[in-house]
């Protein structure tokens, strides 16, 4: 996380009476030999027109399936998306059958993936891959109309002469210039959102920089409500409006970005941010702050605060119940039972306690039966 990569704090400009996304519950999971991975569990957000949301997290933590899940792009087997709803402009896309999901994915919503290079086809012309993106999902374009859009957008992301580098091959344009290829053809098709996954990840600063004021600008001018997965929380000060924090698959925060900054709630986003260094205090001799231990393997979790081992601020409900989400102030959301009243608290552990005795009662009893079976078959 570097604070070098932060442009101006970002403009809410997002109409909050038009909805372009709402993911309710989704719910993510992947099918393995040594159990179920529960990539998503239940994550919940809005996004509006014009609007930028960050989804910041350790590896691990679901981001990008949580992305790849709204393109519907999990590979099946092993993943599978087991439940919630992703609504665009009202419409459900899990319950689209593939012919008009195809005219969603890649026209109205598009995906910007980490690296470039990767994403291109080595083997085709830049035009031939953005005229071939633009005629896809326009049937009545023609190829030189689409040729001359793609010109267009090129120019629009900032590539110098665009009439020939269109020409080149992938490996002739340079990292950046392959990212803002990869933005070019994203916005091609007048996408009203744009997924951005972990988009500077393979460029160096001072490029991170110019990509990540693109995005924006675009976003202003076209009215494009964008979605940035990032573990880079300066990105996040510079770049969203509002912030969603994961962990574990879940989220366990959300806010508009001035208040998750100014007033964070959950134990893990203070320690996020209290580990990036900041060049407004004096750290003489300081360490930075750091997170203890490492993020929860996610092969069937307890049901329990998957953040309470690494918490410096743990009680003993965190070891045996999730929190419920709570609000802490105006769209600021928080999961983690800081914020739930004692009383609550108490009768979650007692009722938490009893559902595990009666859980264990059970078991003992279900291996008394087996075993007195066992000893009357001989």
């Amino acid at each position: 996380m570097n604070n070098k990569t932060q442009t101006a704090p970002a403009v809410a400009l997002h109409d909050d009476d038009k909805v372009l996304l709402d993911v309710k519950g989704l719910q993510t999971y992947f099918l393995t030999d040594a159990g179920i991975v529960k990539a998503v569990d239940g994550v919940s957000f809005t996004l509006h027109e014009g609007e930028t949301l960050g989804l910041v997290g350790e590896s691990g933590c679901g981001k990008s399936v949580t992305n790849l899940s709204i393109m519907r792009l999990i590979p099946s087997p092993p993943g599978k998306i087991v439940g919630g709803e992703i609504m665009f402009e009202g419409e459900d896309i899990l319950k689209l059958p593939e012919k008009e999901l195809r005219g969603i994915r890649g026209n109205k919503v598009s995906m910007i993936f980490q690296d470039p290079m990767t994403s291109l086809n080595p083997f085709l012309k830049i035009s031939t891959q953005m005229v071939e993106t633009i005629m896809l999902h326009n049937k009545d374009v023609s190829k030189k109309e689409a040729l001359t859009r793609s010109i267009e957008m090129l120019k629009l992301v900032g590539i110098p002469s665009a009439e020939k580098r269109i020409q080149s091959y992938p490996h002739q344009f340079s990292g950046g210039m392959r990212q803002r290829v990869m933005i070019a053809m994203a916005l091609s098709c007048n996408a009203k959102v744009l997924i951005a996954d972990e988009p500077t990840t393979a460029l160096d600063v001072t490029i991170q920089a110019q990509i990540l004021e693109l995005i924006k600008d675009l976003s202003v001018k076209l009215r494009t409500a964008v979605i940035i997965i990032t573990h880079d929380l300066g990105v996040v000060a510079g770049m969203c409006d509002k912030v969603c924090v994961m962990y574990a698959g879940r989220i366990v925060e959300k806010a508009d970005t001035d208040d998750l900054y100014q007033n964070p709630a959950h134990p893990y986003t203070e320690g996020l941010i209290m580990s990036v260094p900041r060049m407004d205090v004096e750290h003489k001799n300081d360490r930075l702050f750091s997170i203890e231990g490492q993020p929860p393997n996610v092969i069937d979790l307890p049901p329990c605060c998957p953040f309470h081992p690494r918490c410096h601020k743990d009680m003993e409900i965190c070891k045996h119940a999730y929190p419920p989400t709570k609000a802490v102030g105006k769209g600021h959301e928080v999961s983690c039972w800081l914020y739930v009243e004692e009383a609550e608290r108490n009768e979650a552990l007692k009722k938490t306690m009893e559902d595990a005795a009666r859980t264990q009662a059970a078991a003992l009893e279900a291996a008394a039966k087996n075993r007195k079976t066992k000893e009357a078959a001989k």
